[in-house]
């Protein structure tokens, strides 16, 4: 069945942010300071036109592979949590009020300042495809830190992969916030444990200054594929139980 596609048309906003049809033909928003821009075509799509997004992202840099192997390479459509009624732009600074949002509707870390007594099982990930963008997200979620749970920050610049795999193995986590590459790493090494992790918020409404995503880009999107694909933790899309979710931001 032929899939739909989203408008691109969107409703003028009050205040700093402006529009403008520069990104693959879908409306952007512009934000003055450290939002950047965003596209909000991303924060309209259900969980079918999600799975479709990335298979055809998917495409793009996986010429190499067969169809069997690139099939297996897309995100179910299961797998992924429908947030397409949350009203508000995908901001940087809106980010922990969805989260919250996110807890309650799905009922489990209801309380999302709490972390497992296991050091480094944290419930939420956070993926982006920088950085800079992984710290100043970091810095808005520790709103959720306690004494006895940590926000993380789990990517790779001036932070060696030895003294990370060290911090996390003696950390009680909450929410980890860091690159596909770093936390590959990390759970490579047996430090970052996903047996409790519930949801996997992947930044994708937020463009770099060349109006690309973490899809856009082949060194953020394969390891972010190589990431959501992995062993320890595909299987557990379809756990019956407590499956972990992907939702896009």
């Amino acid at each position: 069945m032929k899939r739909k596609r989203v408008s691109a048309s969107v409703e003028k906003t009050s205040g700093p942010a402006t529009h403008s049809e520069d990104y693959a033909g879908e409306a952007v928003t512009r934000h003055a300071g450290l939002e950047g821009d965003i596209n909000p075509a991303i924060g309209r799509m259900d969980n079918r036109l999600l799975a479709d997004y990335v298979a055809q992202r998917t495409k793009q840099f996986s010429d190499h592979l067969s169809l069997v192997e690139l099939e297996d390479m897309y995100v179910p459509e299961s797998a992924i949590l429908d947030t397409s009624e949350w009203g508000q732009e995908r901001l940087a600074t809106s980010l922990p009020d969805f989260l919250i949002k996110i807890a309650q509707r799905d009922g489990r870390s209801t309380d999302l300042a709490l972390a497992s007594i296991k050091p480094g099982s944290p419930h939420t990930l956070v993926v982006t495809g920088a950085a800079l963008r992984a710290a100043e997200l970091t810095r808005l979620l520790r709103k959720f830190q306690s004494k006895d749970a940590t926000v993380a920050k789990l990517f790779a610049k001036h932070i060696k992969l030895n003294d990370a795999a060290a911090f996390v193995k003696k950390t009680r986590i909450n929410i980890g916030v860091g690159t596909p590459s770093r936390m590959i790493d990390l759970i490579t090494e047996g430090a970052l444990r996903l047996e409790n992790l519930e949801r996997v918020i992947i930044d994708t409404s937020f463009l770099d200054r060349k109006k690309r995503n973490i899809f856009d880009m082949k060194e953020t999107q394969q390891p972010l594929l190589q990431f959501l694909n992995l062993d320890e933790l595909k299987p557990r899309y379809t756990a019956t139980g407590s499956p972990v979710k992907l939702i896009f931001y």
